[in-house]
């Protein structure tokens, strides 16, 4: 009984702790000498000498673990210790509280009618004298039901002892996806272990001591106060179940955990009453090891989005199938759980690909002290190594799941974060993915499924309803898990300025074209799945080009268009024509693989392509204009970079003149006005935003110029203002409770990878592969370095390494080549070819320096 109070009083204290959002004070430690574990030592892995703080820190101070399927948050607390959780698919709205909900899009009646509204919209853009419009009004509609991702609340770890502590030190060691801490007690070590099982779609916290424990530890879930009939019920004696609803009493979710130990059945589960509420509770005693291990999943089921399905997402109830995945788990010992993580994470994220810069790791600053450090004059290469790293590992272990990584990845701590955490297509989700071909990361089966399978059948219904087409497929900026494709309405704001972005597709298919161009994706993929993808953004596009009459020049331009949240709402907005170039560049390269037998389609393209503008206008003070009528400002420091994504991460810019000249615009001019409106665009620090992201973009598009130094010091800059000190990019992060963004996080390996590599696509694979060594590598980084198992396009392998900023040991391997089967290609360094040959399957190459 004595146990049981305790235990009662325990959880009782933590529900009331955070269900009102207050925090528990971090446990102190000792400021001495720090004990040696093991992994922090390798170099690779964040480390910190006290356990995270409050709720409010959660974004700063916590760290993350992930398979995809799940995400976890941890404080690495000793006495107390909690565990915040996600499932990626927890949603609120959509059709699980309105089985009428449409996707954003108006009903289907209205369609003749929009048709002609956008029409009467055309013809007033073009005939007025500043080619612009004030409203697009008749399309926006109101994102009823759109929803929100949301966390699931917390697992709390609770040990009855006020026992002080030292040599205190937690990690995260991305040599092996294991989170980590580790103090004394006395003489008692204590040693915590934390990892989500890709294998096993389940996630573990592991506790052990060197001596049996005489105190209490107990598990229990705490719920997120505004979600619905949420319940902790004992199933048996060592298995907890907690269930519940979103905040709107729509989507159903359900874990289970279950608790192990060693000596073994140390474990009894008993039901509490806890802020007027029976909660159940898991207690251990006499252990010198205990595990809990949960499952977690929902009743959302992508597979049944279509119009058989009646658009309604909606699974079977989720106890069924974690009971099974449960089941198997407990039969295996807390090693094996281990190796089975171990062995995947080896075999997929450390042993295919890495990034030397060169710098020793500092053992005697944690990388809270290392952060704080971290200034644009001065920097820290190893502390670019661990974000480069890191960035790698967020990705890993968010997008592998069933969905693709969100505005969060995985981890949400709210039922409602900000923007929703959902998927921002006009920069935000395709930086997320910047780094997974060239790093050689096997992340993208999600978003290719997410997009077949969300965006296609909705976006066919917009297509027809919004722009009056009868072929494709469209959607716009903000996408849920639901088919949300139409424009979204924003109430008070300008709506057209963040919801009239047709392009997101066109843009999202570089990324589909890649994945077969890479090698990554087998002709059967690109054939069942890819060439739909992009031949159904290719339809829509082709009926939605129109010749442009306000300059009578005979080109075909988008109208209406908005440049990423800009507020002109005109035609030809450059980001839009050099997208749509690149989209139809794709179908003539990839027609023969495809398996399509339409030439007829095969023609127009070609057709349309050959009358498309192009983009690539340059103004009057001498910068490459957004809008093709000249509406840039010099003093403009809009966070977006839109009319520069054919320089990074696109290729209509990177490989001008490839492909044609445009009006006999040289290269060099191209580049040159780029490089204006790139600097005229600021650092990433304008009055509308100070986001991480924007100076990441900025970055690698001075690398794409060749420019090491201003890459590097915008680098700096977005590290120094942006990032926490458990490296998530943040906005504010000096706020008591900043907002995270992982797109900066895992755009930075892209962005470094585009310093050290460049590869950049061709209109035609008869055209040679141009790879560029170290194009703009950095002072800082110079001394010394290597990459190995890098990919490029064209099915390449390519390892290097370079001292005092000069390559050696550069080697090519041939061994993904699926598009074809021979290519040319040009090795250049320090702007000089220093190799030309005909690449073939099988072949490995090594190029003298």
């Amino acid at each position: 009984m004595a146990i049981a109070q305790a235990v009662r009083q325990r959880v009782l204290a933590l529900v009331n702790l955070w269900a009102a959002w207050s925090g528990l004070s971090p446990d102190q430690g000792t400021q001495g000498p720090l004990s040696r574990p093991e992994n922090p030592y390798l170099g690779n892995a964040l480390w910190y000498r006290k356990p995270a703080a409050n709720l409010a820190s959660w974004s700063k101070d916590w760290l993350p673990i992930g398979n995809g399927y799940l995400g976890a948050m941890v404080t690495g607390g000793t006495t107390d210790d909690m565990i915040q959780l996600n499932i990626e698919s927890f949603w609120s709205g959509g059709p699980f509280v309105n089985s009428s909900y449409t996707g954003g899009n108006p009903q289907a009646y209205k369609a003749v009618v929009l048709g002609d509204e956008l029409s009467q919209i055309r013809e007033a853009i073009f005939k007025s004298p500043i080619g612009e419009t004030d409203t697009l009004a008749p399309l926006t509609y109101p994102g009823l039901n759109y929803g929100s991702y949301s966390g699931n609340g917390f697992i709390a770890v609770s040990r009855n002892t006020t026992a002080s502590n030292s040599n205190y030190m937690r990690w995260l060691d991305l040599d092996s996806g294991l989170l980590k801490t580790a103090w004394s007690e006395g003489k008692t070590s204590f040693e915590r272990e934390y990892f989500c099982s890709y294998p096993t779609r389940s996630c573990t916290a592991f506790i052990k001591s060197d001596r049996p424990l005489s105190d209490t530890l107990s598990y229990s879930f705490v719920p997120l106060r505004l979600l619905r009939d949420t319940s902790t019920s004992c199933v048996d004696s060592s298995t907890i179940k907690y269930r519940g609803q979103s905040i709107d009493s729509g989507m159903t979710f359900e874990f289970l955990a279950k608790v192990q130990t060693v000596p073994r059945n140390m474990v009894q589960c008993q039901m509490i009453l806890a802020d007027g509420k029976e909660a159940a509770v898991l207690t251990v005693k006499h252990a010198t090891e205990s595990w809990i291990t949960w499952v977690g999943d929902t009743n959302y089921n992508i597979d049944a989005g279509g119009r058989e399905h009646d658009f309604s997402f909606k699974g079977p109830d989720p106890h069924s199938s974690l009971t099974r995945i449960l089941s198997m788990v407990k039969s295996l010992s807390y090693d094996e759980l281990r190796q089975l993580h171990l062995h995947d994470y080896e075999e997929g994220f450390t042993s295919k690909f890495s990034l030397d810069l060169g710098a020793s790791p500092n053992f005697a600053k944690s990388t809270k002290e290392q952060m704080e450090d971290y200034t644009r004059e001065k920097g820290n290469a190893h502390l670019d190594l661990l974000l480069f790293n890191y960035g790698r590992y967020l990705l890993f272990s968010s997008g592998r799941g069933v969905l693709p990584a969100n505005l969060q990845g995985v981890w949400a701590k709210d039922e409602r974060p900000p923007w929703s955490a959902d998927y921002h297509a006009n920069i935000n989700t395709q930086m997320n993915y910047w780094g997974a071909e060239i790093t050689d990361l096997d992340v993208t089966d999600s978003l290719w499924d997410y997009m077949a399978k969300t965006w296609i059948p909705r976006g066919q219904e917009t297509a027809g309803i919004l722009y009056n087409t009868t072929r494709g497929w469209v959607t716009h900026n903000e996408m849920n898990i639901f088919g949300h494709t139409g424009m979204k309405d924003w109430g008070p704001w300008v709506s057209a300025t963040w919801a009239n972005y047709p392009a997101s597709g066109a843009w999202m298919m570089s990324h589909v074209i890649d994945h077969l161009d890479y090698g990554s994706g087998s002709i059967e993929w690109w054939q069942e799945q890819g060439w739909p993808l992009v031949k159904g953004t290719a339809e829509f596009w082709l009926d939605n080009l129109f010749v442009d009459t306000f300059h009578d020049d005979g080109t075909m331009v988008v109208n209406p268009c908005n440049s990423p949240e800009q507020n002109p709402i005109t035609f030809g907005c450059a980001h839009y024509q050099q997208m749509i170039w690149e989209v139809f560049n794709g179908i003539e390269k990839g027609f023969e693989l495809s398996g399509d037998d339409d030439v007829a389609f095969l023609s127009e393209v070609r057709a349309k392509k050959a009358r498309l503008d192009r983009g690539l206008h340059i103004g009057s003070w001498g910068q490459l204009m957004e809008w093709k009528v000249e509406k840039d400002k010099p003093t403009d420091l809009h966070r977006h970079l839109s009319h520069l994504v054919g320089l990074y991460p696109s290729y209509s810019i990177a490989s001008y003149p490839e492909g044609g000249a445009v009006l006999d615009l040289t290269k060099s001019e191209l580049f040159k006005a780029a490089a204006t409106s790139l600097k005229h665009r600021g650092d990433g620090k304008g009055p509308d935003a100070d986001a991480g992201w924007e100076k990441v973009w900025r970055a690698a598009c001075w690398a794409q110029l060749g420019d090491g130094e201003k890459f590097y010091n915008v680098f700096k800059y977005a590290v120094d203002t942006n990032f926490g000190h458990n490296l998530f990019s943040l906005y504010d992060p000096q706020s008591s409770d900043p907002i995270f963004q992982i797109d900066a996080n895992l755009g930075i390996p892209g962005a470094v990878m585009n310093a050290l590599l460049q590869a950049p696509d061709t209109s035609s694979y008869d055209s040679p592969l141009v790879i560029t060594i170290l194009p703009a590598l950095p002072k800082a980084w110079s001394g010394r370095g290597s990459v190995k198992g890098a990919r490029v396009r064209g099915g390449i392998g390519i390892s290097f390494a370079w001292r005092d900023g000069r390559p050696y040991d550069v080697v090519l391997r041939f061994d993904r080549m699926r598009a074809y089967q021979s290519r040319e290609v040009q090795v250049v360094h320090n702007h000089k070819v220093i190799d030309w040959f005909v690449g073939e399957a099988g072949m490995v190459r090594k190029v003298e320096v």
